[in-house]
C-alpha cells in the first residue's frame, strides 16, 4: 500500500468492491448512477496511486474485431459510452469531449488457416454492424505502402470506432463523480473474507487495517489478483498475472499517415504513438504466471524478437530509438480467455468481475454498467452478459474466442 490505511465510515455495506482500477470504478460509477439502486457501497483499492495496476499499463486502445458477437456489442458499447460520455454523465460541462483516434487494428494472415479465420470473424462483425473490411496484399501495400507484405495472405481492418481513447480520464472521471455522488472509497486492502454458517454467501470482509465490514454482495474486481481475492472466499478462479511488454520508439524516418495498430504475425504488435514515435509491445514464447509484484524488464526479448519483427514488416522501423518501456500484467483467464462475470454457483453474493485477458479496458463500460445492473435486478438488463458466467467453467463450456491478441 501506498500510505497509512484509511477506515471505511461505517461498519456494514450494501455492497463491497474490491479493486479500484477501472473495472471496480466502472462498476462503482454505474451503481450510482442508477437511479433504482440506493444501497451503500464501498469501494477498496489496496494502492490508489495505481502504480502497478494493469489500467495504468494500458495501450488503451479498443477494437470490433472480435469472433463472437457479445465481444463485439461489449467493445461497441464502449465507443459510444466514449464518443458521449458527456450526456452518459449527466451533462457535466466539467467533462472533456472525447473521442476515439480511429486508426484501426490490422490483423495480418502470412497462411490460409489464419485467413479463413479472419474470413470467419468477419462475417461475425458484419452481422453485428462492425465496419470490419478485408483487404488483399495489393490493397494493403495501396494503402499502406510503408508495409512489407511479401508474405502475406489476407488482411482486415476496422478504420470506424477502433484505435485508441482516452481510458485514464474515463477512469478518472468515474473514480471522481461516483465520489462526488456517495460511492465511499478507501485506501486499503481486504485480508480475509467470511463465509456464514451454510458457505453459501459472504458475511464479511476484513481489512488491513483490522476492521471487519459486513456486506451483502461482494464484488471481485482486483484483476491480477482476482485468484487471491477468490481463494479468500474458498472460491478457485482461474485467473493468472501474466507480463506484457510495452516500448515506445522513435522512427528517424516516421511514416506518412497513421500506423493502424498492427498485429503482426509473429505475435508482436505495433501501432501509432503520435509526433513521430510508435508504441509496440508483445510478450516472452514462454509465458507463465508470474509474481503479482514482477515487473521487470526482459531486454532481450527487444532484441531478439520485437525490433526484428517489426523491421522485417516495416522496413523504415530498422533506425529507431526507444524512448520509454515498460512491463505491465494481462489478468489472464487461463480457461478460455474471456470474462468471468456475475455471481459465483454456490457463493450467492460473490461477484465476479475477472479474467478479461488484456482487453478489460476496451470492455469496462459494458462490464460495469452489467455488473451494476446484475447488483441491482439479479440479471441483465442492457446486454446479456451470461454466457460469460462462472458457470461455464466447472461445466468445462468455454467460449472460444479466436481474436486474442
Amino acid at each position: 500500500m501506498a500510505g497509512q490505511p484509511q477506515t471505511p465510515q461505517h461498519s456494514t455495506y450494501d455492497v463491497v468492491i474490491i479493486g479500484g482500477a477501472i473495472m471496480g470504478a466502472s462498476t462503482a460509477w454505474f451503481l450510482s448512477d442508477n437511479k433504482d439502486f440506493n444501497g451503500r457501497v464501498l469501494v477498496v483499492e489496496r494502492d490508489m496511486t495505481y502504480e502497478s495496476c494493469s489500467t495504468s499499463h494500458t495501450n488503451s486502445c479498443m477494437r470490433q474485431q472480435y469472433s463472437t458477437e457479445l465481444n463485439v456489442r461489449v467493445s461497441q458499447f464502449a465507443a459510444d459510452f466514449v464518443k458521449n460520455i458527456r450526456t452518459y454523465m449527466g451533462g457535466d460541462d466539467r467533462i472533456p469531449d472525447l473521442g476515439i483516434r480511429s486508426f484501426g487494428y490490422m490483423y495480418l494472415a502470412d497462411n490460409e488457416g489464419f485467413a479463413n479465420i479472419l474470413r470467419e470473424n468477419q462475417r461475425v462483425q458484419a452481422a453485428a454492424g462492425a465496419a470490419t473490411q478485408l483487404m488483399t496484399p495489393d490493397q494493403i501495400k495501396a494503402a499502406y505502402p510503408f508495409y512489407n507484405v511479401d508474405d502475406i495472405v489476407l488482411g482486415s481492418i476496422n478504420l470506424v470506432d477502433e484505435g485508441y481513447w482516452d481510458g485514464a480520464t474515463v477512469n478518472d472521471w468515474w473514480r471522481r463523480q461516483s465520489r462526488e455522488r456517495g460511492i465511499e472509497w478507501v485506501e486499503n486492502e481486504v485480508v480475509a473474507i467470511t463465509r456464514n454458517a451454510l458457505g453459501n454467501r459472504i458475511e464479511s470482509v476484513t481489512l488491513k487495517s483490522g476492521e471487519i465490514i459486513s456486506c451483502a454482495q461482494v464484488v471481485n474486481a482486483s484483476g491480477p489478483r482476482a485468484a487471491r481475492t477468490a481463494a479468500m472466499a474458498g472460491i478457485r478462479v482461474p485467473v493468472e498475472p501474466r507480463k506484457r511488454f510495452t516500448w515506445v520508439f522513435k522512427a528517424d524516418q516516421p511514416l506518412d499517415r497513421d500506423l493502424p495498430l498492427t498485429i503482426d504475425p509473429s505475435g508482436v504488435h505495433v501501432r501509432e504513438h503520435g509526433g513521430g514515435t510508435y508504441q509496440c509491445g508483445g510478450h516472452s514464447d514462454i509465458d507463465p504466471a508470474v509474481d503479482f509484484d514482477d515487473f521487470t524488464m526482459d531486454f532481450a526479448i527487444w532484441e531478439n524478437h520485437i525490433w526484428p519483427a517489426i523491421a522485417t514488416r516495416i522496413p523504415q522501423f530498422e533506425a529507431i530509438k526507444v524512448v520509454s518501456e515498460w512491463a505491465g500484467h494481462y489478468a489472464m483467464n487461463v480457461f478460455d480467455h474471456n470474462a468471468i462475470i456475475g455471481p459465483h454457483d454456490e457463493v450467492e453474493n460473490f461477484v465476479f468481475l475477472n479474467g478479461f485477458s488484456g482487453h478489460g479496458l476496451q470492455q469496462s463500460p459494458a462490464m460495469g454498467r452489467g455488473t451494476a445492473e446484475w447488483l441491482t435486478y439479479g440479471e441483465y438488463r442492457s446486454l446479456d452478459l451470461s454466457p460469460f458466467a462462472y458457470t461455464r467453467i466447472p461445466q468445462n463450456r468455454p467460449i472460444i474466442e479466436k481474436a486474442i491478441i
